[in-house]
């Protein structure tokens, strides 16, 4: 006899990194099969690559450990495709709740528009709006506490990695090597 799981299970669930349905691990959750799947396949495509490598002449060949490796990879796929595709659906949870949250759907189309924005607006006014949006959207705080981290962050981030490490950031509509000139010259006395 199985146990059901609990409807309002879904709900509670949304957002935990629960392997298994409220517990239970005989039952299949949303897109588990279609992952596994993709994991099967992916490793069958990883194993014909590592052929292309040097074919399997001999164990000192350099494809060998490639190919045992993939075909490692494939064999426990395929075993864990078998296990899943037996197991029933959960009558409880939909794809939409368990996989795609809201929150997961609005840091991939915020995550889009920071790729898109990056090279027009520049690294500092792109990250912060990012910051800001995705910190208001997950935390709930007020807009205050989200300037504030948004522009602690940024120019912890700015810092570190434009003046430390001298990595070059897109510039875009801020004048960055302007900004950057005056503290030199304010350090170095005007010189």
């Amino acid at each position: 006899m199985s146990v059901q799981p609990d409807p309002e299970s879904d709900r509670a669930r949304e957002g935990s990194s629960d392997a298994t349905p409220g517990g239970l691990p005989e039952f299949r959750r949303p897109g588990e099969l279609a992952f596994a799947v993709f994991l099967a396949l992916a490793s069958a495509g990883l194993l014909f690559s590592a052929h292309d490598i040097a074919g399997f002449r001999a164990l000192s060949s350099p494809g060998a450990i490639p190919m045992a490796t993939t075909a490692a990879m494939l064999v426990t796929a395929l075993l864990v495709l078998w296990k899943t595709a037996r197991q029933p659906k959960t009558g409880d949870e939909t794809l939409r709740i368990a996989v795609f949250p809201a929150s997961v759907i609005a840091m991939a189309v915020l995550l889009i528009g920071y790729a898109l924005l990056l090279k027009p607006l520049g690294f500092l006014p792109t990250s912060a709006l990012f910051l800001f949006i995705a910190i208001k959207l997950l935390s709930g705080r007020s807009i205050v506490f989200t300037g504030v981290v948004t522009l602690a962050s940024v120019i912890g981030i700015w810092l570190i990695f434009r003046i430390v490490f001298t990595v070059l950031m897109p510039a875009g509509i801020v004048p960055e090597a302007e900004i950057i000139q005056i503290f030199r010259d304010l350090f170095n006395g005007g010189a």
